[in-house]
């Protein structure tokens, strides 16, 4: 695509349209000067279509200026950030297609009140400068919007990787090891996999995986992760292969991000490798027999990573994209914390909301996140020391925001390839949705407990896990006070005025 075509077809669009009210015209008016129907001139407006030079001329007549100022780039002031948002990378790349919308239905909105736009857009790109709001974060606030429209659940991978699955005669295996996924890489696609020479590098020894494109395609795997996770990559790799999927990152996590294509193919590929390492027809049964134990049993979860040989995360993020669609647990948060005992931190570094919770979005940096959290809680409490030591709880907790209460598992590991940081994976179900499908719902040793957001915002004025004084809270609450104190003033004079 031509990114600069495209962004003078909108600004065309853009300008014309101001130029056109400026002087009083309507489309039918410009129509008959022009000789160019009304629907033409109205797809030209909405950045849909570029006239021919000789039909700028027509134009350019008509509104009394001149051919070049009519196709030039410039615009006024107040229309600047107008004409970045249709130069910028985010026009460019933002999947308007998976909402059912096109680039112009944003510029049709934005050039209907073309400089109240400009003075609107110019206040979102203050806040993107401020708070250092870059492309990616849109693409993946992208993604994570369509994984809610569709509960996180794709059918068309799930298929794919059943055919995977079953035209290898593995429908019925638990576990499929590394290097069986390695054998078909090499085998049947040609790729050399590697598995030592990655932490060569020091500067991407935490780096669980990179491609290198060529002949042959070459697949470099971190030795010091568990075969597990390493078997996740490779079936990831698989993914981009069976899917075909073209445009994606080089690198496990991605270190640049240059389009939705690759934000999505990531996605998709590692969405077709959970499929294959946890099927879905054998884990939806195992989960069956465990959610109709009456007591929560630890063990029940523990001993069905040893099953599938997979990872907490790994485990847990399956479980996300099944569990709404076959067992209508709508309401559902998956959430990872990271945490270095030294620093006493608590990091977000993954997280899907398809509830109407804050969880636990729209904090500022540096905001203390609720210890009360089962995450946070089980991480302060009992870490565990290797790589292999995995902890669980389950545990009933009420949000603070809007009242509601959620059943939240929860696994704790140190991660392999970061030496004393420890991460919690939790997922989390409305209670009112699992009610009467979880038999130990009521299980009496379930923890219960109410918790909030950060500290900051936490009403709560004993609370022992307290880590940093209620600021934001007290602050809104003395607006609040202020703000009421303000109305009873007015209702005063008010009264007072109309008193004989």
């Amino acid at each position: 695509m031509d990114l600069n075509a495209e962004s003078l077809r909108y600004i065309l669009g853009l300008k014309l349209r101001q130029m056109r009210h400026e002087q009083g015209l309507g489309l039918k008016e410009l129509s008959k000067a022009t000789g160019m129907s009304m629907s033409y001139l109205s797809e030209i407006e909405k950045g849909r279509k570029y006239p021919k030079p000789d039909k700028i001329l027509h134009l350019s007549q008509a509104l009394g200026v001149s051919f070049e100022h009519l196709v030039s780039p410039k615009v006024e002031e107040n229309l600047v950030p107008v004409r970045e948002l249709f130069s910028s990378p985010f026009l460019q790349e933002f999947p308007f297609h998976l909402f059912g919308l096109g680039p112009e239905s944003l510029v049709s909105l934005v050039t209907e009140v073309p400089s109240k736009a400009g003075a609107l857009l110019r206040t979102f790109f203050e806040i993107g400068r401020t708070y250092d709001v870059r492309v990616e974060h849109f693409l993946f606030a992208a993604l994570r919007s369509y994984q809610q429209l569709h509960q996180n659940y794709f059918e068309h991978i799930e298929s794919a990787a059943e055919a995977f699955l079953s035209g290898r005669g593995w429908l019925d295996r638990r576990t499929l090891d590394r290097d069986d996924l390695a054998a078909i890489l090499e085998g049947e696609h040609g790729y050399e996999v590697d598995f030592e020479i990655l932490p060569e590098y020091p500067e991407l020894a935490d780096l669980r995986s990179a491609w290198v494109d060529g002949e042959p395609p070459r697949v470099l795997v971190n030795p010091r992760l568990r075969r597990s996770q390493q078997a996740f990559l490779l079936g990831r790799e698989l993914g981009y292969l069976e899917l075909g999927l073209k445009e994606r990152s080089t690198t496990s996590s991605p270190i640049r991000v240059q389009s939705f294509d690759q934000v999505i193919h990531d996605f998709e590929a590692a969405y077709f490798s959970g499929a294959l390492l946890l099927r879905k027809g054998l884990l939806l049964a195992d989960l069956e027999r465990v959610f109709t134990l009456p007591r929560f049993e630890p063990s029940a979860l523990t001993d069905l990573l040893d099953v599938y040989d997979v990872t907490p995360e790994t485990f847990f993020y399956r479980l996300s994209q099944l569990l709404p669609h076959a067992r209508g647990f709508r309401r559902m948060f998956f959430v990872r914390f990271s945490y270095e005992a030294q620093s006493e931190r608590y990091r977000l570094s993954k997280l899907l909301n398809m509830t109407r919770l804050p969880v636990p979005l729209g904090v500022e940096p540096g905001e203390h996140y609720c210890r009360l959290w089962p995450g946070p809680r089980l991480l302060a409490e009992e870490p565990g020391a290797e790589a292999g030591d995995v902890r669980v709880s389950a545990s009933r907790s009420t949000f603070l925001a809007d009242g509601e209460e959620y059943l939240i598992f929860t696994f704790t590991r140190p991660l392999s390839l970061a030496k004393g940081v420890h991460s919690s994976v939790s997922l989390g179900f409305a209670v009112d949705d699992v009610r009467g499908k979880v038999a130990f719902l009521d299980d009496p040793t379930l923890t219960h407990r109410t918790v909030g957001i950060t500290c900051e915002r936490c009403p709560l004025q004993d609370c022992s896990a307290r880590a940093a004084p209620p600021l934001i809270h007290d602050g809104d609450e003395r607006q609040r006070r202020r703000e009421a104190a303000l109305t009873e003033l007015e209702r005063r004079v008010h009264s007072d005025r109309t008193e004989p």
